[in-house]
């Protein structure tokens, strides 16, 4: 009974450990955030659900084996959605539409690209869906582990404190699977897969001689680019048989100018006319890359990853203002980022030369505002 006790205390501090470190999906592909409270969209979708047409999940794997889940999940009616909306599962061969029309996700230009073990090898794309993190989330223990959902357009994608995004056409929008044992690391995956979408558009660049499309990472996971928000991470997690079944959804603008930026707009602004990224070259060099990180990850911890990491987060010496009450006062005391603790937080160092861990207090929008410092020993 005591271990159990024990095992149950340690279950529940690394639950909350990871909502404290969770990941917020607020991409900048012309969202529009509406509040889930008081938008009447909201109310009368969900009175009408019934009556809608049902999603369409189209879905394929790379080899046989994946195939013949997808046959399964299909024949027997498995997969379903949140709220019990409609859907209707289709395999790729009984998609009646082409995929190459230009707006559509290129099932086969995805697939030929993917030369990974376990990631991606089976995917479930819709073009129209309410959320590809409720599809793999609601689902998981009916999908392989590293199964991908990926949607043209969606329309409730999840955010932080319950924000609702709608994603139109012109976004890379997926979520995909995976699964842990160790609580303690992790927080620290979604660092992994926020280097993996920003070597992944590295090495596009390189290998078609573009100019560098220098994708940023602003703690703890939006993607920055020119600075201004191209892209965004969110990761869930739920604890399961003695793992962490885990959820990782991102959002990239790729093809969306507005209201910001995205990818092929900066390399019309470089004068690039030749070439335009593409979301099938994307999500394929994306999974290539995180398959390799990782498995770094994995063996030898994110400090195998560090170095490439902080050479492309933007906040290697910042300064960051920390407020703390002090009895009846709040007194603001200024720090210098210096990295990542090994729990996920930022480390920082104080004018004083003491070392400190930053938390986001979990009620600002913006994770740099509201930090509370808690001094190391």
């Amino acid at each position: 009974m005591l271990l159990r006790s024990s095992l149950e205390k340690a279950s529940s501090f690394l639950h909350q450990r990871v909502r404290e470190a969770i990941f917020s999906y607020k991409t900048n592909c012309n969202f529009r955030r509406r509040s889930a409270a008081t938008s009447a969209m909201d109310s009368s979708s969900s009175s009408s659900s019934s009556s809608s047409p049902p999603c369409k999940l189209v879905l394929c794997g790379k080899s046989s084996a994946e195939n013949e889940i997808a046959e399964s999940l299909k024949n027997n009616n498995t997969l379903k959605l949140p709220d019990n909306d409609a859907v209707s599962v289709l395999l790729q061969s009984e998609w009646d539409k082409p995929l190459d029309d230009g707006d559509s996700f290129r099932i086969d230009s995805f697939m030929n690209s993917l030369s990974t073990n376990r990631f991606g090898r089976f995917l479930l794309w819709s073009p129209l869906l309410t959320s590809t993190h409720d599809v793999v989330s609601h689902n998981f223990g009916e999908l392989p582990v590293g199964a991908v959902c990926v949607a043209d357009v969606q329309y409730k994608g999840r955010g932080r404190s319950k924000n609702v995004w709608q994603s139109p056409k012109g976004c890379l929008l997926f979520s995909f699977t995976l699964q842990m044992e160790d609580g303690r690391v992790v927080p620290l995956v979604q660092y992994v897969v926020s280097l993996a979408v920003t070597e992944a558009i590295k090495d596009i660049c390189d290998k078609n001689g573009l100019p560098y499309v220098d994708v940023k990472i602003k703690w703890p996971n939006d993607l920055y680019l020119n600075n201004l928000k191209v892209g965004g991470i969110l990761c869930t997690s739920t604890y399961k048989s003695k793992k962490f079944n885990i959820s990782a959804g991102i959002g990239l603008n790729v093809d969306n100018e507005k209201p910001t930026i995205c990818l092929n707009g900066l390399l019309r602004e470089l004068s690039v006319v030749a070439y335009q990224f593409e979301r099938e070259d994307i999500l394929a060099s994306f999974f290539n890359k995180f398959e390799i990180f990782y498995d770094l990850f994995m063996d030898q911890g994110f400090q195998s990853l560090e170095e490439l990491y902080y050479k492309t987060w933007l906040h290697s010496g910042q300064r960051v203002i920390v407020q703390e009450k002090n009895e009846d006062q709040v007194v603001e005391n200024v720090v210098t980022v210096q990295g990542l603790t090994s729990s996920g937080y930022l480390l920082a160092i104080g004018d004083d030369n003491q070392m400190c861990e930053l938390h986001p207090d979990g009620n600002s929008f913006d994770f740099f505002k509201g930090l509370v410092r808690r001094k190391l020993d």
